[in-house]
């Protein structure tokens, strides 16, 4: 069974939001379930602070033993912050996906697009939990 923190926002592609203490501003990232899918992740290419990404543009990329997969961006949003340690340990999204092994921190521009995605009860239907 995989790991679905409360508090966290979800996205049908398995991207998670975690709310930071800075109003409007998240932290993202790939679910348990979408790490243990993937298997071992080997490479994740990332966006440069400052980027602006719509609505399920592809923000990244992730590569793992199994295949790569392109990374959703949630909502309208400004790349605040990449986690640079992922250049050197991928497979941390493994270990640990909603810690250290988060990918973006975003400013969200359009919050009212928080509101279409999922809470940890709806993710859990989703992934069939």
């Amino acid at each position: 069974m995989s790991e679905i923190p409360e508090g966290f926002l979800y996205t049908e592609e398995h991207e998670y939001l975690k709310p930071t203490d800075d109003d409007g501003v998240y932290l993202v990232g790939v679910t348990d379930y979408a790490q243990g899918e993937l298997g071992d992740v080997v490479f994740i290419e990332l966006p440069e602070p400052g980027a602006a990404f719509e609505k399920m543009d592809a923000f990244g990329t992730i590569e793992a033993v199994k295949a790569v997969s392109d990374l959703y961006c949630p909502v309208k949003a400004e790349i605040v912050e990449i986690n640079t340690a992922l250049d050197d340990e991928p497979a941390v999204v493994n270990s640990d996906p909603y810690g250290e092994g988060w990918m973006i921190k975003i400013r969200v521009q359009d919050a009212t697009e928080l509101d279409a995605l999922m809470d940890a009860g709806a993710y859990t239907d989703h992934v069939g939990g």
